[in-house]
C-alpha cells in the first residue's frame, strides 16, 4: 500500500477538510502533517483557535487518516522534516495549496505530486477556514458619529475637540476598505482571532493603538486613536484631543434607553469600497476656522444625543461631516457623490465612516426599522453593550 501525505493547518476543522482527506486516502494510506502553533503564528501572522495538540487529536480521529504528526519545519514548506522521515510515495495538495516549490521538492525526491480540486462532499456547501472564522468572529467594529480627523495632531493643533464613536456588534459583513477601521480590527485578530479579551476597555484600546502603530513602520502613518477606542470601548464614547495622538479624557455612556434611541435612528448604506491608491488627504485644507467648526459640531452632536433630540442630532451630525469635507474634499471622490445624491432626500443626515472615499453612507433616519424595510440594501446597527 502506498503512503500518501498531505499537510495543512486544520485550525478550524470542517467538512471540506474531511472530504479532502477522503479523496487523498483513495491513493493509499493517508498520513497528515499539521502546522505547529509557532509556524502558523509566524507564517500566517495570527494565533490558532485550537492549539497543535487539539488539532492533532481531531485529525487523528478522522477515519480516513492512518496517522498524523506535528510538522517540525517552518513556513510554507514546514512539512519537509516530516516527509523526509515518513518517505511517502505520494504528496497531495488542493488547488489552493499548489506551489511550484512543492512540485520541485517532490520531483527531487521522486514523490508523485497530485493536485485535487476543492469540491465539497455531495449535498454539503463549500467551506474554507477563513470564511468560517469570519462567521464566528465576535470582534466588533466602530462607527464614528462626529469629530472624525480631530484625533490627528495636525488637525487638533488648530483647536482641541472631541471625537464621538459607537462600538458595533459584527451583525453584518464588515467589508475591507470601507471606513469601519478594518485595518485595526485585523490587527486585533492577529492576537485574538475570535473575540476581545476580558480586560479594561480603555487599557485594551491603548494597547491596540500602540500595537498597530509600530514605530518601525516605514510609511510614517499613525492610525487615529478613534479606531481602537471605537472597537474596544463599548457603547457610546467621546474622547478629547489636543495636539496629541491619544485623547486627554473620555466620557462614556451605556444608558440602555439612549443606546436604543441611537439604534432606532442610524442605518448604513453599502457603497463601493475605497479604491486602491485612493488618497483622501490629497488636497487637504486645514485651518483654525474649519477645525473649530468640526469641534463645535461634535459638541452639538453629543448634547443632542444626551437629550435624544433627533432634529438637533441630525443637524450636528451633518455639520460634522460638512466640516470634515471642507478640510478633506477628497473624502467624497469616486462613487460617493452619486450615493449622496441618491439618498440625501430620503434621510435626515448622512456622512461616511472613517476617512471616506467609499465604503458606506452612514445615515440618520426617522425610523431605522421602517427605513430598512423600505430599503433592503440598508443595514440596521446593533451597538455593543459590554
Amino acid at each position: 500500500m502506498k503512503k500518501v501525505f498531505v499537510s495543512g493547518c486544520y485550525d478550524l476543522l470542517h467538512s471540506g477538510h474531511v472530504e479532502f482527506f477522503r479523496q487523498a486516502s483513495q491513493y493509499g494510506d493517508l498520513y497528515v502533517g499539521i502546522g505547529s502553533d509557532d509556524t502558523i503564528l509566524h507564517y500566517k501572522g495570527h494565533r490558532t483557535l485550537y492549539d497543535e495538540n487539539e488539532r492533532l487529536f481531531m485529525v487523528k480521529a478522522i477515519r480516513y487518516v492512518k496517522d498524523a504528526f506535528i510538522n517540525a519545519g517552518s513556513g510554507i514548506m514546514d512539512f519537509i522534516p516530516t516527509v523526509d522521515a515518513l518517505k511517502p510515495d505520494v504528496l497531495v495538495v488542493n488547488e489552493d495549496g499548489d506551489r511550484e516549490e512543492k512540485r520541485q521538492f517532490c520531483k527531487e525526491r521522486g514523490i508523485e505530486y497530485i493536485v485535487l480540486k476543492r469540491v465539497p462532499s455531495e449535498g454539503l456547501d463549500a467551506h474554507s477556514s477563513t470564511s468560517l472564522k469570519e462567521q464566528i468572529c465576535q470582534i466588533p467594529t466602530r462607527l464614528d458619529l462626529a469629530g472624525t480627523w480631530i484625533d490627528q495632531p495636525y488637525v487638533s493643533e488648530y483647536a482641541p475637540g472631541w471625537a464621538i464613536t459607537i462600538s458595533l456588534e459584527p451583525t453584518f459583513e464588515i467589508r475591507e476598505r470601507c471606513g469601519l477601521s478594518t485595518s485595526t480590527r485585523n490587527m486585533i485578530k492577529k492576537i485574538w482571532p475570535v473575540k476581545l479579551p476580558n480586560m479594561d476597555p480603555e487599557f485594551l484600546a491603548k494597547l491596540m493603538f500602540c500595537f498597530e502603530n509600530d514605530p518601525e513602520r516605514g510609511d510614517g502613518i499613525i492610525s487615529g486613536a478613534q479606531d481602537s477606542i471605537g472597537i474596544c470601548m463599548p457603547g457610546l464614547v467621546r474622547h478629547y484631543y489636543d495636539k496629541r495622538y491619544w485623547p486627554l479624557k473620555f466620557e462614556s455612556c451605556n444608558d440602555e434607553e439612549l443606546l436604543q434611541w441611537l439604534e432606532n435612528h442610524l442605518v448604513m448604506i453599502p457603497m463601493e469600497p475605497r479604491k486602491p491608491g485612493c488618497s483622501v488627504v490629497e488636497g487637504k485644507d486645514i485651518n483654525e476656522t474649519k477645525v473649530k467648526a468640526l469641534a463645535k459640531a461634535a459638541d452639538n452632536c453629543w448634547n443632542a444625543i444626551m437629550l435624544k433630540d433627533l432634529n438637533d442630532f441630525a443637524k450636528a451630525y451633518q455639520a460634522s461631516f460638512n466640516a470634515q469635507v471642507a478640510m478633506f474634499p477628497a473624502m467624497i471622490q469616486g462613487c460617493v457623490q452619486s450615493y449622496i445624491d441618491a439618498y440625501k432626500d430620503k434621510v435626515l443626515a448622512y456622512k461616511m465612516p472613517g476617512a471616506g472615499g467609499g465604503g458606506y453612507l452612514a445615515c440618520v433616519v426617522e425610523d431605522a426599522n421602517l427605513f430598512t424595510e423600505e430599503h433592503q440594501e440598508a443595514i440596521k446597527l446593533t451597538i455593543r453593550r459590554k
